[in-house]
């Protein structure tokens, strides 16, 4: 079983515009931009991050903006919903600012003895707000919202999956234990490491598989403290059978991927160097960052990305 794994990294999605998408999770849920850069493998489209000051592993929550994507679908084989952490007692506050805000899909339930609030995002994303209890993580304060009722950062994600029983396997050698099961849900969790330690399993065996699209999960990324680390999970990974990518840089971490049996994408990401590695805390997110392959074109790919109005 491995040890190195610190709980959630990021998750990354699909969206489909990039103005939208920014005013969604800096005005209305209260996060940080901490980076504006692009996407590695197609620099015509944004890669933003949100998350708490200085975009904490475990609270950051990416996107790629592709303009005039196609709706996704959802269905097995996908991260379903993505959950947020919220001081106890402020789920009436996020209920009443949401609604005003016009945000979709609000409803108020309880699973695993929590009290949530779904709602939907701009492109139809599946979220909730989980009230979460001595959760010391703190929020962003640099909005309208009070530190007090701020977004702590994640608190899991749920993956929808036709046979969950490969994949449970795979969270305990991740060093997940399985914390209670009802039903179709199964929860997973690890124990003190940084906040985002749960994983939920929905099992939906009659499901379509899902379709990636805007208001899809491309992936979700779980923490590793360094890259000493990051490489004993590969070879641990590649030994019990799994097609893991060489390491990748991501600028502000490194990353490895591979495919999980239930047919979502995984990412193990390093916790260095971090958002703060080409500009100073207080100005994270502003300035457009390139990667160094793409800095001859700069020009020519400002001129092709959507203007972000703050």
């Amino acid at each position: 079983m491995l040890t190195q794994i610190k709980g959630l990294h990021h998750v990354t999605s699909m969206a489909a515009s990039a103005q939208e998408n920014s005013d969604f999770f800096t005005k209305t849920l209260g996060l940080r931009r901490v980076k504006k850069t692009v996407n590695f493998d197609d620099p015509e489209v944004y890669h933003l991050y949100y998350g708490d000051e200085i975009g904490t592993p475990g609270s950051v929550m990416t996107y790629f903006p592709f303009p005039h994507i196609a709706r996704g679908r959802p269905g097995a084989g996908e991260v379903g919903e993505t959950s947020f952490s919220i001081p106890e007692d402020t789920l009436g506050y996020w209920k009443d600012r949401l609604a005003l805000r016009g945000v979709d899909g609000l409803s108020e339930h309880e699973l695993w003895g929590e009290k949530r609030l779904r709602f939907k995002g701009p492109d139809g994303d599946a979220f909730s707000l989980v009230e979460v209890k001595d959760d010391r993580r703190r929020g962003w304060t640099g909005t309208e919202v009070d530190a007090d009722k701020a977004v702590k950062g994640f608190h899991g994600a749920t993956l929808r999956l036709r046979d969950p029983g490969a994949t449970r396997e795979l969270l305990s050698f991740m060093g997940y234990h399985e914390v209670d099961r009802k039903g179709e849900w199964s929860r997973f969790a690890v124990s003190g490491r940084n906040g985002a330690d749960v994983v939920d399993l929905e099992v939906v065996p009659s499901a379509d598989l899902a379709r990636l699209g805007a208001g899809s999960v491309h992936h979700i990324a779980f923490a590793v403290d360094n890259r000493a680390a990051q490489l004993e999970v590969r070879r641990a990974l590649i030994d019990t059978g799994y097609q893991v990518t060489p390491v990748i840089d991501r600028d502000y971490f490194w990353a490895i991927y591979f495919r999980t049996p239930g047919g979502v994408l995984f990412e193990i990401a390093t916790n260095e160097p971090g958002f703060d590695r080409d500009e100073d805390t207080g100005h994270l997110g502003q300035a457009l960052k390139l990667p160094t392959r793409y800095e001859p074109y700069r020009d020519e790919i400002s001129r092709r990305l959507e203007p972000i109005r703050d």
